[in-house]
């Protein structure tokens, strides 16, 4: 009897001793479980991370690299108009006309424009058909002289004047209160030898001390043209006499 209870109590044990070791096992299990689960998790997490750290990195630093593009782009976009511009202001200014060469432009157009308003003043009012005849030389000489001064000046970008100055403007109202052989004589004195020589004078000036090529070329084509004119009218009877044909 005491060996049955003594077995008995041994089997007790062992099966306790099993249940023990089935529930250590068990318990240990969720552990290691846990553990490769946390790894994974913090691995997954870490991959995540990673990703996420380097997708920022890709993104910071593409919309780095477009930002500094970008703004190179421009950059050198402005830097490039800057430097255009300076090189359009550059060249503007060096094609800019000296005060000198445009005064000088000026003063052939007006020359030209006078030479034209007396000659059709001269037309209209003289009877002499020898002054006709001079002033309708004037008239188509210095028209076409006019014209090219224009496409001159426009080349060289000169505003010229578009109405007579005060000087030869007090000629023309002088003139136009004349009649007969005093108009006559004043008109070949006026714009025959008198305006001629002026111009000839200025002329040569201007050919002299131009310093742009095209306008010292327009003062030398002009000469030919205003010295035949100062001769023609100096063989005028009406520029000597004031006399007119037929009276």
């Amino acid at each position: 009897m005491q060996k049955n209870k003594a077995l008995k109590g041994l089997l007790a044990v062992s099966a306790a001793a099993a249940m023990f070791a089935s529930f250590g096992v068990q318990a240990q299990t969720p552990v290691v479980g846990d553990k490769a689960g946390s790894e994974k998790m913090t691995d997954a997490t870490g991959k995540n991370s990673a990703g996420m750290a380097g997708h920022s990195m890709h993104g910071q630093s593409g919309a780095g690299m477009s930002g500094s593009t970008g703004s190179g782009a421009t950059g050198m976009s402005e830097s490039t108009s800057g430097q255009s511009g300076t090189a359009g202001a550059t060249a503007s200014g060096s094609a800019k006309m000296s005060k000198t060469d445009s005064k000088a432009v000026m003063d052939m157009a007006m020359v030209n424009m006078a030479e034209v308003e007396m000659g059709k003043m001269a037309q209209s009012k003289s009877q002499n058909p020898e002054v006709k005849t001079f002033a309708q030389q004037m008239i188509d000489d210095h028209t076409k002289g006019l014209s090219e001064v224009q496409t001159v000046a426009q080349a060289k970008g000169i505003t010229l004047p578009t109405e007579l100055d005060a000087k030869h403007k007090a000629m023309s109202a002088k003139l136009a209160k004349l009649e007969g052989d005093k108009f006559d004589r004043e008109y070949m004195k006026m714009g025959g030898t008198g305006g001629h020589k002026e111009a000839l004078a200025m002329l040569k000036k201007n050919e002299k001390s131009a310093k742009d090529a095209e306008v010292k070329g327009l003062a030398t084509k002009m000469m030919p043209t205003v010295e035949q004119h100062l001769k023609a009218a100096q063989q005028m009877p009406a520029a000597k006499s004031g006399t007119t044909s037929g009276k």
